[in-house]
């Protein structure tokens, strides 16, 4: 398959409430040799105030973010039919998963497209940054990791790929990571190309969940607050609510839990360190086979055998399985009871439930009709939450087609979100303005005369965004 590299730049960190203003996408073959590539930026949402830090990070200007031809719709709609040209391909970005993935869907989603673009139609999708932290472990002197100030390993892309001789892009944009990302994808699989190919195997959800089925004994690797642990697991069961692969950490004896009643092994599956992991294997997740074990030293005092025998009193022995299931969906279930009583907003609701084949067929009406009938197509739909996406995004881009009445509403709900002087989810007209005041003394004590130009230049922009709403 092709891979398509890709980043974006956006106003913040939350994927509910920021937006994507910059779109970096290379299109190569599966020898890392470009075909096509995309790059794109737009402007500012009308009700989205972006974090100052964040734009002086990603090096955008307020021209960037005012002037721009593209809106932010027909950056994603643009970046969209960009995508669909290029076919079927393996997705991947650097922390992508977490963080450029979740934006990603969650944009289309509010946008009334397919969310989930990167694992249908024969799509996959994987992440460089776990690539990366696995090959550390597993191959730890083929890629060099730097250290961060404190001492500790860094594995951010614009510390790490000039650490291993990668030159010539600009980091922080969203093409320049890319070309980075490929770059140092290229030295994985030329050095490691046993673990590239695991992670393809991997890169969706049924193919990993084959791969854990099939090795009574595999390896994995998860992140806690920067370190990266190994651990060798072997599997259980299913989540019963979620789909989650629940495996067995064989460094714990098994006999130990097997026969102990329900409450007792509830107690001891909370306990800290886990003797049952989740693996979402929808989060293309990167499973080594049992040949790698020789290289964790967490399980040089396990031999071999042992770790057989133990994989096998879990893997035969159904009633534990029926028990974990039990205790896992009972869990799950008061979770969600005690979800269901946050009050919530549209935005944040991508997980929460799904739009029926009907209202997606009036979602694809709502897209191919044109402007002027946009939003009586909007009407059609059941869901409040669909036409509460369809009204707004008409309000993005022609305003003047909407009833005096709706937008007066919609002013005034932005004027209520961007006003607020709580402390939101998403950021204020009052946050940011504390947020340059604090860069300033920053940059003032530095002398650094651009970035304070920069950041006067952003006080200028809330300032115009304030007088636009103040009075609605």
């Amino acid at each position: 398959m092709n891979y398509i590299f890709y980043d974006f730049e956006t106003t913040g960190r939350d994927s509910n409430w920021d937006q994507i203003i910059q779109v970096g996408a290379i299109l190569t073959n599966s020898s890392f040799q470009e075909i096509d590539r995309f790059d794109a930026r737009c402007c500012l949402q009308p009700d989205i105030i972006p974090y100052p830090k964040a734009i002086l990070v990603n090096q955008s200007s307020v021209k960037d973010l005012t002037q721009t031809n593209l809106s932010h719709f027909a950056l994603i709609e643009l970046m969209l039919n960009k995508f669909k040209s290029w076919g079927t391909a393996i997705f991947i970005g650097y922390n992508s998963i977490s963080f450029d993935e979740e934006f990603l869907r969650k944009t289309l989603f509010k946008y009334l497209f397919n969310p989930y673009f990167t694992i249908n139609n024969g799509n996959k999708r994987s992440d460089l940054l776990n690539i990366v932290r696995a090959n550390h472990v597993y191959f730890p002197n083929t890629i060099k990791i730097p250290n961060n100030e404190k001492g500790k390993l860094s594995f951010k892309l614009d510390q790490i790929a000039p650490f291993n001789g990668i030159k010539g892009f600009n980091a922080h944009d969203a093409l320049g990571d890319t070309i980075a990302t490929i770059k140092l994808a290229e030295i994985i699989n030329s050095e490691n190309p046993d673990l590239w190919e695991a992670t393809l195997l991997t890169s969706n959800k049924e193919n990993a969940n084959d791969v854990i089925e099939r090795n009574k004994l595999f390896c994995t690797t998860e992140t806690f607050f920067g370190k990266i642990m190994p651990f060798v697991l072997s599997f259980i069961c299913y989540h019963p609510i979620y789909n989650w692969a629940q495996c067995f950490d064989l460094k714990h004896e098994p006999e130990d839990y097997i026969n102990l009643s329900e409450n007792s092994l509830e107690h001891f599956m909370s306990k800290s360190p886990k003797i049952i992991r989740s693996i979402r294997t929808n989060k293309s997740p990167i499973i080594m086979d049992s040949s790698f074990i020789p290289k964790i030293n967490e399980y040089k005092h396990i031999t071999h055998e042992e770790l057989l025998r133990r994989a096998n009193i879990i893997n035969t022995d159904v009633g534990f399985k029926l028990l974990v299931e039990k205790i896992l969906r009972r869990q799950a279930e008061d979770n969600e009871e005690s979800l269901s009583q946050e009050d919530i907003n549209f935005e944040e609701t991508i997980y929460n439930s799904f739009s029926n084949q009907s209202e997606k067929i009036i979602m694809e009406e709502f897209h191919i009709t044109n402007w002027e009938n946009k939003l009586a197509v909007a009407s059609k739909f059941k869901e409040e939450r669909n036409y509460y996406f369809a009204e707004k995004l008409i309000y993005e881009e022609n305003p003047s087609l909407l009833p005096k009445e709706i937008i007066t509403k919609i002013n005034r709900r932005i004027a209520k979100k961007i006003f607020s002087t709580n402390d939101e989810k998403w950021n204020t007209i009052p946050k940011a303005y504390k947020e340059i005041d604090d860069l300033r003394v920053q940059y003032e004590e530095e002398n650094d005369k651009a970035t304070l130009t920069n950041l006067n230049n952003l006080n200028n922009l809330i300032e115009d965004i304030e007088k636009k709403y103040q009075d609605v």
